[in-house]
């Protein structure tokens, strides 16, 4: 079975910067897009990041700026650079990988915590 894997989570202080991977265990095929998820307490899961089959990007408004996604795809691996990290980024962070065509199936990461605080 294909898994994701994550890394690279952990506690920063506001305006630090972290770097998280996301490796697959094998080859996908049909890949869509890839991107990363996060949820904070309380509230829903929302899009911070995504990149394209094509290599296009997209970000969410609040992190723009401020976090580039990136992949290499010899490596099975997507990135997700965060930098001028602030306390508002604190959440799990979760991959995602979308497969297939007119039918869609995702694969998702175990999830990583990120930390912003002094």
């Amino acid at each position: 079975q294909v898994q994701l894997v994550e890394s690279g989570g952990g506690l920063v202080q506001p305006g630090g910067s972290l770097r998280l991977s996301c490796a697959a265990s094998g080859r996908l095929a049909n890949i869509n897009a890839m991107g990363w998820y996060r949820q904070a307490p309380g509230k829903q899961r929302e899009l911070v990041a995504a990149i394209s089959n094509g290599g296009s990007t997209n970000y969410a408004d609040s992190v723009k700026g401020r976090f580039t996604i990136s992949r290499d795809n010899t490596k099975n691996t997507v990135y997700l650079q965060m930098n001028s990290l602030k306390p508002e980024d604190t959440a799990v962070y979760y991959c995602n990988w979308r497969t297939g065509q007119f039918s869609f199936y995702n694969y998702w990461g175990q999830g990583t915590q990120v930390t912003v605080s002094s």
